[in-house]
């Protein structure tokens, strides 16, 4: 691949972050701050080790076993794509174990492995960036006052974001900025959540004014527009509508900037790793033995488990063309879904494969080489890779764990998934579409809605349809100011367009919706001997609330649920503090009802 990119071989240890207590620890088998940081390649050595994934998205996930009862891996799940938080939504279901985990199942405890690793993660990288802060004069004398206060603000940005990631999970936490003594670590209070982030935003202010706005097309690192960014996406979660809307509109301005790829499809495959849309994101490679293990979202007829399923629910959210809710437009059909529906569901789900009986020649879906069709009459499906029908393994008559909602994910997955069970697509971090909706919201929010809103919105809805916004009659296009009509589209379309991205679970908590969206059973299609020909694929129109939750209480026996989800509004919109760290520092009190 023609790309230059950040490999982090050095396991720096430097001041070690695996709880409170252990803060000043230093890996032995690693450098010490005593004599590392002496030169320029140290100091970018120190940098670039924190560009791994684990310190930009979470990469464990875990389910509840139906035999057991405790939580297991769920295999490479969340290692795909760093969507990690989509597991906790209403877009996503895993099958394993009874296909739970333990925030949509309203478990959510301080001892949870996967709120200890995130808070950990955050804590890790926190800890190196004080020791570089702390050390990196050393090289002053050999190293060239830009490349000093560039490494500097990449340091600074990379400590913020991760303090923003644990105030909008966590809410106050210890806020560390030097290094500490065991003794410090044993003994540090909680920082209030708006301190914090009042901090912050002089962090991402130093990385905006002090980071090159581009290395060059190939190289990934952070820039001005990825603070600017991740300064708006953070004002977002606080709802600091002012910050994430002059934030989100610095962005849009910078001089030859980012730009909308003009295929949402082809943005998340490698031709797309370039693209000018991608304000940041982390490198993947096979031929550098990085890369991810995407069986568990592969079909299962293409070699993979299909255990990652996208929910009813997110197949629903897609609007039709005309712009209308499926439950308001006179273009959808439940016997067939896939059709006059927003382009993007079809870049996102793998459609069925329809054969009907009809004089209607079928239409013909292949993915990864076969046809996809999971209804339980398809014993055998024909693959233009074979050239041959072949066994269906992706219908539950045949194979009794294929889908369980009948859908895959198609964002993002290529044929050599399949061929290599190798996924080495980047990880896309931010990219500007989330900037326009977010400026979009912010507006909308400060009761601002005008042309430029409307401008924001369209731009991504056009570029799913193909079409420059200036084609009106050719996509969608929003003309309202009512804001609180444009508040529900901002909302959906957010929720479309960064399907299995990882940001929907943080839109529920933030809006507020969580308590309405994750107390809804997850559905799915009914056991292979209950399904109906004449009720394929969905037996009726969804009904859809203004806030976009769809309810599937009046189908019946004609669906099926899979879990039932469980989230407690007393204590859940904030994660517990692990319970290792309160154990070490009793000041460390524990969030509310846990």
């Amino acid at each position: 691949m023609n790309k230059t990119i950040i490999y982090a071989f050095l396991a720096i240890g430097f001041v070690t972050a695996s709880s409170c207590k252990k803060l000043d620890l230093t890996d032995p088998s690693s450098p010490s701050t005593g004599s590392f940081y002496a030169n320029q390649n140290e100091l970018e050595l120190a940098v670039n080790d924190l560009y791994r994934l684990e310190f930009w998205t979470a990469q464990t996930a875990t389910t509840i076993s139906s035999t057991t009862g405790k939580e297991v891996p769920a295999a490479s799940v969340v290692e795909l794509t760093g969507a990690f938080e989509e597991f906790f939504s209403d877009n996503c279901f895993y099958r394993g174990g009874s296909g739970g985990n333990p925030v949509i199942a309203g478990s959510l405890a301080s001892d949870n492995a996967n709120v200890q690793a995130y808070y950990l993660n955050c804590y890790k990288a926190i800890a190196r960036a004080n020791a570089f802060l702390e050390n990196k004069d050393k090289a002053a004398a050999n190293t060239p006052p830009a490349i000093m206060t560039r490494l500097e603000a990449e340091m600074r940005l990379i400590r913020a974001y991760q303090y923003a990631k644990l105030i909008t999970h966590f809410g106050d936490v210890p806020l560390n900025i030097k290094t500490l003594t065991i003794e410090e670590a044993k003994n540090v209070n909680k920082t209030s959540k708006a301190d914090i982030y009042t901090f912050l935003k002089g962090e991402y202010e130093f990385a905006a004014q002090n980071l090159p706005q581009t290395y060059g097309t190939a190289v990934k690192r952070l820039t001005k527009g990825a603070a600017l960014a991740l300064e708006a996406r953070t004002a977002l979660y606080m709802g600091d509508w002012e910050t994430a809307r002059v934030a989100s509109l610095a962005v849009m301005n910078l001089a030859g900037g980012y730009t909308l790829n003009a295929s949402y499809d082809n943005l998340f495959q490698l031709a797309g790793e370039q693209s000018a849309e991608i304000i940041f994101s982390i490198p993947r490679d096979q031929t550098q033995q990085i890369f991810g293990v995407p069986d568990d979202i592969i079909t299962r007829n293409a070699g993979g488990f299909g255990a990652t399923l996208p929910t009813r629910e997110l197949v629903d959210a897609f609007e039709c063309t005309d712009g209308k809710p499926i439950d308001e437009s006179p273009l959808y059909n439940p016997s067939d879904p896939f059709t006059n529906r927003d382009p993007r569901l079809i870049a996102t789900i793998v459609p069925f494969y329809n054969n009907t009986p009809s004089t209607v020649v079928p239409r013909t879906s292949y993915w990864l080489g076969y046809n996809y069709n999971p209804h339980p009459d398809s014993a055998q499906v024909w693959s233009n890779k074979l050239g041959r029908k072949v066994t269906n393994n992706d219908t539950r008559a045949v194979a009794p764990f294929a889908s369980f909602t009948g859908f895959v994910f198609k964002k993002g997955v290529s044929q050599s998934w399949s061929d290599t069970h190798k996924e080495d697509n980047d990880a896309i971090i931010i990219r500007y579409a989330e900037i326009l909706l977010t400026y979009a919201e912010a507006k909308i929010e400060l009761g601002q809605a005008d042309a430029t809103v409307l401008d924001a919105i369209n731009k991504v809805r056009a570029r799913a349809y193909g079409v420059p916004v200036t084609q009106t009659a050719a996509y969608p296009a929003v003309t309202t100011l009512d804001l609180t009509q444009l508040k529900n589209v901002v909302r959906r379309e957010r929720r479309v367009e960064f399907a299995f991205e990882g940001l929907r679970y943080m839109d529920l908590i933030r809006w507020k919706l969580a308590e309405k969206a994750l107390t809804r059973p997850v559905i799915g299609l009914p056991d292979p001997v209950n399904q109906n020909r004449a009720k394929w694929p969905f037996p009726g129109v969804t009904p859809i609330d203004d806030d976009g939750i769809a309810d599937y209480s009046g189908f019946g026996a004609d669906v099926k649920v899979l879990f039932q989800r469980s989230f407690d509004k007393s204590k859940q919109y904030l994660w517990p503090i692990p319970a290792v760290e309160v154990r070490a520092n009793p000041k460390l009190t524990q969030n509310p009802n846990y």
